[in-house]
């Protein structure tokens, strides 16, 4: 199977342009329906993670393929193997408190970034819930990271 072909800078500009407007869409629908409506990606379930943006310090809701992982999640930070990390990877570094909304159910959890050792441990589970991730990542030269979000004490 050949590469896919990296995000050209065109594709990047008019994925910014549409993804903004359409999560803020997604996640106000998925909340108000307890994600009954616009709760699928793909054949998956989505989460909307509500954080607080690393320069507004306003809460942002923003609707992510997520991964179960022991009583949290994983979130990878692929956005679809552009060259650049999402906007709101940098939200999780600046502030790793996160509530994940599934469903009507919320996890109260904090986030860190995977250790190499760490995100060789949970990529095949990634990769294996959504297949999508490997393609990503051979579309990108950057390392896409993984967030482990755990329940907060």
């Amino acid at each position: 199977m050949a590469k896919p072909r990296p995000m050209s800078e065109w594709q990047m500009r008019i994925m910014r342009l549409i993804v903004g407007p359409v999560s803020r869409f997604n996640a106000r629908r998925y909340l108000a329906s307890d994600g009954r409506s616009l709760g699928r990606i793909a054949g998956r379930d989505i989460c909307v993670a509500s954080m607080t943006g690393a320069k507004s310090g306003k809460r942002r809701d923003v609707p992510l393929m997520y991964v179960p992982y022991r009583e949290g999640v994983l979130l990878v930070a692929s956005l679809g193997g552009a060259p650049k990390h999402p906007t709101w990877y940098y939200n999780l570094v600046s502030q790793p408190d996160v509530d994940v909304r599934v469903k009507e159910k919320t996890l109260r959890l904090r986030a860190h970034l995977a250790t190499p050792a760490e995100k060789a441990a949970v990529w095949p589970t990634c990769v294996e819930y959504y297949p999508d991730y490997a393609n990503y990542q051979a579309r990108t030269d950057r390392d896409i990271p993984v967030f482990i979000c755990e329940p907060r004490a």
